[in-house]
């Protein structure tokens, strides 16, 4: 097709926004992106955030106001982030009407410092489904395994889900069952399971960074011949996981309740290697039924010379074991490789959180003066 995002959008592929500002709401860019280029969702993670608010003057109202009340530093963040996860939510509404729930949705990490801390993170999630007040809002909560309970206890009380930082295999299994569970304790608590919704974010690039760095120290012909490989083989088999989730018989008795299935999201999509092509995380992971979520710069690659094929996920399953076994048999540790992944992405997204925090307790102060 001459437009690559109509192509992708009828491969079954939802285009979602990795990125969210007051600018992109104030002057309209979010909406025409909605209106014009096929984007059907928004996602945040704490960078997103520190970025937008550090490098823009149009929270300074808004920061005055806060600092007027003498609020303290996080429910500061949290009023800031909030407001702009409504607004955005208020966008996208008339998706949302349109896909009956399906797309039309913006997520909002909880307080990545309370990753490991369950009842914290289920605490935290309440705070941001009431503050947000939406019925399009996803939550977000890291996939650490302090996190799984969590991701339960939500689902459990109707509170819609995008489970983030995903990185393993082996975690994206214990994602799958903390979402069935959450289902079933749903419906046992009386709510409409058609209505509690839930993505699982696979993240793909930073698998590709850490495992390249690996093969190049190696310095051998077949590690070179693996290097950028493994992050869409590992995203491929996640959707095997999740061909094989939907064929079971515990979610076929849910599904005939009206259950909604768990989509798999493509995160961490723009391409960090110039030696790639960047568009390769969105054409090479083309199947029914899964979210990409890009940043702009990645979306505008896609609408201008992306290749869009039909589907580019079915039949690769037996290379993409090949690959991890390939991988393996140089001694790259897949299990400590996704591992280190888990721990960075938390600890990052941690470190944001307090950039932010340090950055906008001077503007609170100033705002004063």
């Amino acid at each position: 097709m001459s437009d690559p995002l109509t192509a992708l959008t009828e491969a079954g592929v939802s285009i979602w926004l990795d990125d969210l500002s007051r600018e992109r709401l104030t002057d309209g860019g979010l909406a025409r992106l909605v209106g014009d280029q096929h984007v059907t969702g928004v996602t945040t993670n704490p960078a997103i955030f520190a970025k937008a608010i550090t490098g823009s003057d149009t929270y300074t109202d808004q920061i005055r106001r806060l600092a007027l009340r003498r609020v303290d530093l996080d429910t500061a963040l949290r009023e800031l982030t909030t407001y702009d996860v409504r607004w955005a939510c208020d966008v996208l509404r008339p998706v949302y009407d349109a896909t009956d729930g399906v797309d039309g949705r913006v997520s909002i990490e909880v307080d990545p410092r309370l990753a490991h801390d369950t009842e914290r993170t289920v605490a935290e999630a309440h705070a941001l489904w009431w503050l947000v007040d939406r019925p399009n809002l996803f939550v977000k909560i890291p996939a650490a395994k302090q996190g799984l309970p969590a991701i339960t206890a939500c689902l459990a009380e109707g509170i819609d889900i995008n489970i983030t930082l995903m990185f393993s295999l082996h975690r994206y299994r214990q994602v799958i069952e903390a979402f069935l569970d959450g289902l079933e304790l749903a419906q046992a608590n009386g709510h409409d399971i058609a209505r509690v919704h839930s993505v699982a974010s696979f993240f793909v690039s930073r698998v590709d960074i850490e495992v390249d760095q690996r093969l190049d120290k190696l310095g051998t012909h077949q590690a070179a011949a693996l290097r950028g490989a493994a992050a869409i083989a590992n995203a491929r088999l996640a959707y095997q996981l999740y061909e094989q989730y939907l064929d079971s018989e515990r979610w076929r008795a849910l599904a005939r309740s009206g259950a909604r299935p768990q989509r798999p999201l493509w995160a961490s999509t723009g391409v960090k290697d110039p030696r790639y092509d960047d568009t390769r995380y969105v054409t090479d992971l083309v199947a029914p039924g899964v979210v990409n979520t890009m940043p702009e710069a990645t979306l505008r690659a896609v609408a201008d010379h992306g290749h869009i094929p039909r589907d580019s996920i079915h039949g690769t399953y037996p290379r993409s074991r090949q690959v991890l076994d390939e991988l393996a048999a140089l001694g790259i540790d897949y299990d400590d490789i996704v591992t280190t992944l888990e721990g960075d992405g938390v600890a990052k997204f941690d470190a944001s959180w307090d950039h932010l925090a340090t950055e906008l307790s001077p503007l609170l102060t100033a705002s004063l003066r």
